[in-house]
């Protein structure tokens, strides 16, 4: 099968779409500059022009209300955020009116499956209002679908799955993906919503990952399985509605469990995870629930500072190592892996 980057499958999975369905438009900051966030919506410009990628100014909350108009009468608008900081500026129209929109009319008043992209992650010192992941206030509400797809398989498939979902999605795209290559069918297909993928099978520690954290999760298992620790890693995708059965199978199988977020602790995805592990599969754990993500402090405006801040593969071997009672020697080797070899 042939490889794309993470960027080429986007931008391919939404020139499909386009082309299958002509109420599908892109609009947002940059869309058809020459970069095209970051190379994601150049091909879709070049074929669909203007009329279906536009530029707008920085008006976030107007650009949602207008696309869930839109959206209430056929439209399918994919809108897109450089940065998933700016999205706060568009809380009150995503929230208050696209995820209640079915809620409010009793399903009367049609649907607004509206697609938001968004760009989180970590970055080169940018600081505090450009470095955040914004999942968990967002799979709060109810209405919402929010999506976080690591591969490039699956960010051509989510995709194209959330332009044909009936509700608003949100799928947030961590930039330190954008170059990550993988296998990719060249045919339109959809991953389905709401459903994890075991990524790599294990039997002493089930890690559930996020985004560009399943990377490092998988990099930490490359490295342990050489001491012979045997870590199996998820891949959430869906942040809601989430993957309960997947994730409690497989804690029900290894007995430990990590869980790794691009974002904070306190009310986060991982705070729902290990919660979901206390309340239903309690009596399998053989240690407590292990959460790593950020800091409790904003992100830095230092670039050597954010090589600290950032959890890394290290951090989740090290974990692990500690939930079962073990050394390692090679563990200071881990985060000076850059070609990474998983199944992506």
């Amino acid at each position: 099968m042939r490889t794309l980057s993470y960027a080429e499958a986007i931008s391919e999975g939404t020139v499909q779409a386009m082309e299958r369905d002509p109420s599908v438009f892109i609009a947002g900051i940059a869309v058809d500059y020459p970069s095209g966030i970051f190379g994601t919506t150049t091909e879709a410009f070049k074929r669909f022009g203007k009329a279906r990628v536009f530029d707008t100014p920085a008006m976030e909350n107007a650009l949602t209300g207008i696309a869930i108009g839109a959206a209430a009468v056929g439209k399918r608008p994919i809108i897109v955020h450089p940065r998933n900081d700016f999205m706060f500026l568009a809380f009150d129209q995503l929230i208050n009116l696209a995820a209640k929109w079915k809620y409010m009319y009793g399903g009367r008043a049609g649907t607004v499956p509206i697609v938001v992209r968004a760009v989180v992650g970590r970055g080169w010192g940018q600081g505090a209002t450009h470095s955040q992941s914004l999942q968990a206030p967002l799979a709060h509400f109810p209405g919402l679908t929010v999506l976080m797809p690591t591969s490039p398989n699956d960010a051509k498939g989510l995709m194209m799955a959330a332009l044909q979902h009936d509700e608003p999605v949100v799928i947030l795209e961590h930039r330190s993906l954008f170059g990550l290559k993988g296998e990719v069918p060249e045919e339109p297909f959809v991953v389905p919503i709401g459903k994890a993928d075991v990524v790599r099978a294990g039997t002493d520690i089930t890690v559930v990952a996020t985004s560009f954290m399943t990377v490092e999760a998988l990099r930490a298992a490359e490295e342990l399985a050489k001491d012979g620790i045997s870590l199996e890693v998820i891949d959430l995708r869906s942040i809601r509605p989430l993957d309960e059965a997947t994730i409690l199978a497989s804690v029900k199988k290894t007995g430990r469990l990590i869980v790794t977020d691009t974002s904070w602790e306190m009310c986060g995805v991982v705070s729902e995870i290990a919660a979901l592990a206390a309340e239903k599969a309690f009596h399998n754990l053989k240690a407590p629930v292990r959460r790593i993500a950020l800091p409790n402090c904003p992100a830095p405006v230092s670039q050597a500072l954010e090589e600290v801040f950032y959890p890394k593969a290290s951090t989740i071997a090290k974990a692990a190592l500690v939930m079962l009672g073990r050394t390692s020697s090679s563990l200071g080797k881990i985060d000076l892996v850059d070609d990474f070899k998983g199944p992506y």
